[in-house]
């Protein structure tokens, strides 16, 4: 590379140097610099062909599909038999029909399409553009650390790069790590002033902050009916914020019990759980919910059941009971094994709460103060 630095620079009117000095470039994946020295090369020669061929290569690499349409129909024009132009020809129509596809799949927020589309693209040039279109939709699809990797490799080369800035603001904010996410947003905006999907998210994150702060400082003065609406609008703000959105349905059930509507608060903690599937607050308030309605037998069945888990609990937590039931001896021989262990005692050495009569969840072991009380 350096040899040839030295010969444009002895031979600056020749159109030859520049074309090898842009294929060692491409060489090195340098498409920009390459590109740069393919134009000169044609400007120094129109009728150099294997210069238009090398823009048409970096422009694909690039993702300027127009100035690679242009190079190659050059080509055609000066050259009509040439062959070696072919397989940027096949890959531009492949790009083409996959990004047409991709571009109707967005649209169609059919996100996982646009992954497909995109890795089609990408099997044909290695271009930043079509990979943080991928990045992007792996966000919206939830699939944080994929898109995250892309944007890091990319701003790894060029850390200016606000698209990938703004995937990773993406990845942050629907994580629900809202201000490292405003900060990102707010770079992007520095880099690219027009930048407008980072205006459009970054406005968003902000209503959705101030709807659910509004809704948390109502519901702690009591008033329960407005704090329900400001966390009914906030749920209308981003429904791609499936983190965000789960607490708000959480929120909102809550408000549901104090108003004593115990069908809809179940029914926004299973859309919290569908959003989150390991929201376990939410599990354990819709528990509750439903066994406030249950039946004295419905009672009796779970009590059942925690003695069943009480006595399961029994053998793991003893090494002799384990040792004898591993060893296939009968349940019933197992002196005192049903006696001994309290069901309250389970939830005791799990969840570090007394028990007495109930199974008590409080701020010291889950979340939002439960009490179980069974028979």
């Amino acid at each position: 590379m350096c040899a040839m630095y030295y010969v444009t620079e002895l031979c600056p009117d020749s159109p030859a140097y520049y074309g090898n000095r842009s294929a060692c470039y491409m060489m090195l994946h340098q498409y920009k610099d390459a590109l740069e020295d393919a134009r000169k090369s044609v400007a120094l020669d129109t009728s150099f062909v294997k210069g238009y061929i090398r823009i048409a290569k970096c422009s694909l690499a690039l993702g300027d599909l127009t100035a690679a349409d242009n190079a190659i129909t050059t080509v055609k024009e000066l050259n009509p038999g040439n062959t070696s132009i072919l397989p940027e020809i096949q890959k531009l129509e492949v790009i083409r029909r996959f990004e047409e596809e991709g571009n109707k799949a967005y649209q169609k927020q059919d996100y996982r399409k646009v992954v497909f589309c995109m890795d089609r693209i990408l099997e044909q040039v290695p271009c930043t553009r079509f990979k943080l279109k991928k990045a992007e939709c792996l966000a919206f699809l939830g699939r944080y650390q994929e898109a995250q990797e892309i944007a890091n490799d990319i701003l790894h080369v060029d850390k200016q790069n606000a698209d990938a800035v703004y995937v990773r603001g993406m990845c942050l904010y629907y994580q629900d790590n809202v201000e490292r996410a405003f900060s990102h947003f707010q770079h992007v905006l520095r880099l690219a002033p027009d930048h407008q999907k980072a205006m459009d998210i970054y406005k968003r994150a902000k209503a959705l902050k101030q709807k659910k702060e509004e809704g948390n400082e109502v519901f702690k003065a009591g008033r329960f009916n407005e704090a329900y609406n400001l966390y009914t609008d906030a749920l209308k703000i981003d429904p791609h914020n499936k983190s965000t959105n789960a607490k708000l349905y959480f929120n909102r059930a809550t408000v549901c019990s104090k108003l004593g509507r115990l069908n809809e608060a179940v029914a926004d903690c299973s859309s919290a759980l569908e959003l989150d599937e390991n929201y376990l607050k939410a599990l354990l308030r819709r528990a509750k919910y439903r066994h406030a309605n249950a039946s004295d037998g419905e009672k009796k069945e779970q009590e059942k059941k925690f003695k069943e888990v009480g006595e399961a609990y029994g053998i793991l937590s003893d090494p002799k009971k384990r040792a004898r039931y591993d060893n296939g001896q009968d349940l019933e021989d197992m002196e005192g094994m049903a006696s001994d262990i309290d069901p309250n005692n389970v939830f005791q050495a799990f969840f570090a709460e007394p028990g007495g009569g109930q199974f008590n969840f409080t701020s010291g072991s889950f979340p939002g103060g439960f009490t179980f009380q069974f028979g």
